[in-house]
């Protein structure tokens, strides 16, 4: 109960920042800093190849080197010292450089939340990752109903203060007990020396890697341009935040149910329903261009987001050596959560400018792809316990 406690409060504190950064920090720059909606593409986008380089080389190099809970403390100390930094930048260089340096300590953050989460399921001292998980969907929505309500009467200026505030939050909890085997200083062997290429020999890791790196590249428009999208199609200030986290509400409510519900679920099916339900939401967001259908599509986010993210963890838990998993997690948070997404950022900017509604539509271009290759790996699961079960 106690790991299930920290794992929670860790989960809840971070993503109530993120719940700030991910929706807001676009249209933060744009309207605070007076840059354009093309420089902050290019911001975010090479915002995002740092964060790869990052979760890629740097964050799996440094577990091996130190425990979970030292990379979470050093990496949240780091996020503060990045965001403070942002309230001296005025230009579209420093502003850049900064952007820079919080993406090397803060999306990080996440790969290494759920590595220690892998680490405690494997380690049978977390019955249940879902059930942990949903509270950082609860924090995300945590703060964006705060946020909406001091953005509507203060502006958004207040956005850096509430991220502030709450990578602040974040710090002092890292100060927690850890579980044990989280505070334990890594033992390299020579599985660990072989490198990341050692995890494109596992059986079907790189079919299940394309799968969700399209499926989260699916959501670069949305996480760029949604805040401003809602804004196009006149939804009410005081209500964006409320339908921003919509789609979050479906995120939990996938999660608190995902481990009793979909267990039985094979890790194809669930990447089959996740693409076909990405591919739906970014449909109807570009035929019908109108608050109430945006609301609508907003609970497809259980299926394009979490969906995937659960199957992708189902099959790392599954598949994936105890000493390999933060390798694993780096790998996803670069390709899948970073190089992807900055590559469709841009595509969406440009989309965006010709039509918004093109920069939604457009994300089809991953979704179905993802879906006819989770049809191709739930056949080959198929295949596979047929043979077992003779």
């Amino acid at each position: 109960m106690k790991t299930h406690h920290w794992m929670s409060t860790q989960f809840f504190s971070f993503y109530m920042t993120w719940g700030i950064f991910l929706p807001y920090w676009t249209g933060w720059m744009i309207h605070t800093k007076g840059i354009t909606v093309a420089q902050a593409s290019l911001i975010m986008s090479l915002g995002l190849v740092a964060r790869g380089l990052s979760t890629l080389f740097a964050f799996p190099y440094l577990s091996g080197k130190f425990s979970s809970k030292t990379l979470l403390n050093g990496a949240g100390a780091g996020t503060l010292v990045a965001i403070l930094c942002y309230i001296p930048a005025n230009s579209f260089v420093s502003l850049l450089m900064v952007t820079l340096v919080l993406h090397f300590f803060y999306p990080p953050l996440m790969p290494a939340l759920d590595s220690a989460a892998g680490i405690l399921v494997q380690g049978k001292q977390l019955r249940h990752y879902g059930k942990s998980r949903k509270w950082g969907s609860i924090g995300f929505v945590t703060a964006g109903i705060i946020l909406t309500f001091f953005t509507g009467r203060l502006g958004d200026e207040v956005i850096l203060w509430a991220l502030l505030l709450g990578t602040l939050i974040f710090v002092c909890l890292g100060f927690m007990r850890a579980p044990v085997i989280l505070s334990k200083k890594p033992q390299v062997d020579q599985t660990q020396k072989r490198g990341m290429l050692q995890l494109f020999r596992i059986k079907h890791f790189s079919l299940v890697l394309i799968i969700v790196i399209l499926l989260q590249a699916a959501h670069a428009s949305y996480y760029n341009y949604g805040y401003l999208f809602l804004q196009e199609i006149h939804a009410p200030k005081y209500l964006i935040g409320v339908i921003i986290n919509i789609a979050v509400i479906a995120e939990i409510v996938f999660f608190a149910i995902a481990d009793r519900r979909f267990h039985k679920f094979s890790v194809g099916s669930l990447l089959a329903l996740a693409a076909l339900g990405s591919s739906i939401r970014w449909i109807l967001v570009f035929s019908f261009p109108n608050v109430i259908v945006f609301c609508i599509a907003q609970t497809l986010h259980a299926c394009s987001f979490a969906m995937g993210h659960y199957a992708f963890m189902k099959y790392l838990i599954k598949n994936i050596p105890h000493e390999q998993i933060t390798k694993a997690q780096g790998m996803y948070s670069a390709l899948a959560l970073s190089w992807s997404t900055a590559v469709f950022t841009l595509f969406g900017g440009f989309l965006y400018e010709i039509e918004p509604r093109y920069a939604f539509i457009g994300m089809i271009i991953c979704t179905i792809p993802s879906m006819l290759l989770a049809l191709v790996y739930q056949k080959l699961e198929l295949r596979k316990n047929v043979l077992i079960s003779i």
